[in-house]
């Protein structure tokens, strides 16, 4: 018998989710950056101290967002598009850091607005979508023009040399076309396109090609191109199933670089073990689960599809995540959605989040299937 939980409630199951994930992510930070952050900054809780200032900061955002009527941010789609375009040029502005501009750096904080584009695109898609209908089935009216507005911005992003962010506008584009009512027939035709796109991307310069070599033989360059993904299975390796326990991760003494970034979930397998890792995994199972429960039980097309598309950012991050640190696709800058540090990122997550569940909250019935 399915459990019923009255309209006006946020969806208590991914509330906690979220915040359990964020829990994990403020002590594997501290865990993972405690040496690298003693040796840079003297302070080896100098990581640790700036991601909880985040983290609170985005759970007071994300409060924020669930008591607004995600309705209300549905108007200022147009002009979140108009101001994404500037914002996109201004890392320009800046000396590129390990060679991609990515950044608008202001001292005391950096931001990344790829970071905000993303979720953007997700707003003008489920708009677009919503206000054409049934002729969203349309190629000319329905999926070219959606395709090209989320290409452009996704194709600024890449001149920006930041593939990963530019793949996972692609990918939730084609999740949001396809769940919004495209024809099948339309996306078996869409999937080999951006598919071979994003295979001639990998390729078509030095520093891809070298990653995708790498990843087909990391040894063949194990103190170059191959060092973090190999170093990344040291650490999986050595953690067994139980891990090595919490705090006790020998990779993260300046073996593995930035471990506290992109390769975090190599230390959480390093000191928590297989068991760990799955614990993660299961999470975002959940997440993907009440996402998917949030979509289908929406009030109207434009939420459910607010709901599928913000479920998908996440989602398709921590599979690409995962995927690059167990070395099943070549190495990419993807964090790890609320683990990962990063401050600008973490706050936009967090406003997504409230937003998701604003939606749980004016469903009539979010049922616990």
């Amino acid at each position: 018998m399915k459990k019923i939980r009255k309209g006006g409630q946020v969806d208590i199951i991914l509330f906690a989710t979220i915040l359990i994930l964020l829990a994990i992510g403020v002590v594997m930070i501290y865990s993972a950056s405690s040496y690298s952050a003693l040796y840079k900054e003297k302070d080896s809780m100098f990581y640790l101290k700036r991601q909880l200032i985040w983290s609170i900061l985005g759970i007071v955002a994300m409060i924020f967002t669930t008591l607004i009527d995600h309705s209300k941010i549905r108007r200022l789609t147009g002009l979140l598009m108009i101001v994404s375009i500037p914002l996109l040029f201004m890392p320009f502005l800046w000396d590129p850091i390990n060679g991609a501009y990515r950044w608008i750096q202001l001292g005391f904080i950096s931001f990344q607005p790829s970071e905000l584009v993303k979720y953007v695109v997700v707003l003008y898609l489920a708009n677009s979508i919503t206000n054409k209908g049934e002729r969203i089935k349309s190629l000319v009216y329905g999926i070219f023009p959606a395709l090209f507005v989320a290409g452009m911005y996704a194709g600024i992003i890449l001149v920006q040399k930041n593939l990963s962010i530019a793949a996972v506008i692609m990918m939730t584009t084609i999740v949001m076309l396809f769940v919004g009512g495209a024809k099948n027939s339309q996306m078996f035709t869409l999937l080999p396109a951006v598919g071979a796109a994003g295979v001639y991307f990998a390729l078509s310069t030095p520093y891809r090609r070298e990653r995708v070599l790498s990843f087909l033989d990391p040894f063949k360059d194990a103190a170059g191109s191959g060092y973090q993904v190999i170093q990344s299975w040291y650490a999986l390796g050595s953690g067994g199933i139980l891990g090595l326990g919490l705090g006790n991760s020998r990779q993260k003494a300046f073996y593995m670089p930035e471990p506290h970034t992109d390769f975090i979930f190599s230390i959480i397998g390093e000191e928590l073990g297989l068991i760990g890792c799955l614990f993660i995994i299961l999470l975002f199972i959940i997440f993907a689960w009440r996402g998917v429960t949030i979509a289908y039980k929406a009030k109207d097309a434009y939420s459910s599809l607010l709901a599928v598309g913000i479920t998908s950012i996440i989602i398709i991050q921590a599979a690409i995540n995962i995927a690059v640190v167990t070395g099943s696709m070549p190495v990419t800058g993807v964090p790890l959605p609320f683990i990962s540090y990063g401050g600008s990122s973490l706050l936009l997550n967090m406003l997504a989040m409230g937003i998701l569940l604003n939606i749980s909250k004016q469903n009539d019935k979010t049922a616990l299937l």
